[in-house]
C-alpha cells in the first residue's frame, strides 16, 4: 500500500483524527469538535488522498454517514482497547516528569484527551494488517 491512512476516532463531543504515511510516520494528528469532523476530514482527504478508516465505537454510524455524504468511502475498523494503547503512547510521547515519573505509567491518567492518539493507534493497526 502506498497511500496514507486517515484514521478517525469518533465521539459524541470530540473526535480524534490522524493521517499517517504508508510507512507509519505521523503526518498530522488533532482533536476536532464532532460538529467540525466532516470539514476537517474533507480538508485532510483533499490534501493527502488517503484511505479513510474509522473506529467502530461511539457514534461511528453517524460520523460515517456524514463523511460518506461528502462522497468519501469510510472503512470501519475494530477499536478494541485502543484507549489503553493510546494512553501508553501518550506517555511515550510525553514522558512523565517530577513525581509522576515514580508512578507506574499504567496508573497515570493523561492530563489531556487522547482521542488523537487513538486515531494514531487505529491507523498503525490498519497499516500493520495490510503488511501481513
Amino acid at each position: 500500500m502506498s497511500r496514507p491512512v486517515l484514521a478517525i476516532d469518533p465521539g459524541r463531543e470530540k473526535c480524534g483524527i490522524a493521517v499517517l504515511a504508508a510507512g507509519g510516520s505521523i503526518l498530522t494528528q488533532e482533536i476536532v469538535a464532532t460538529a467540525a469532523l466532516a470539514d476537517a476530514v474533507d480538508t485532510l482527504a483533499t490534501a493527502h488522498d488517503p484511505i479513510i478508516i474509522m473506529g467502530n465505537g461511539t457514534t461511528s454510524t453517524e460520523a460515517q454517514a456524514r463523511i460518506e455524504a461528502l462522497g468519501r468511502t469510510v472503512t470501519l475498523v475494530d477499536e478494541y482497547r485502543t484507549t489503553d494503547a493510546a494512553k501508553a503512547l501518550y506517555w511515550e510521547v510525553h514522558p512523565p516528569r517530577g513525581w509522576r515519573r515514580l508512578v507506574p505509567r499504567g496508573m497515570l491518567v493523561p492530563p489531556a484527551p487522547v482521542d488523537d492518539f487513538v486515531a494514531v493507534i487505529l491507523a498503525r493497526r490498519f497499516l500493520n494488517e495490510q503488511i501481513v
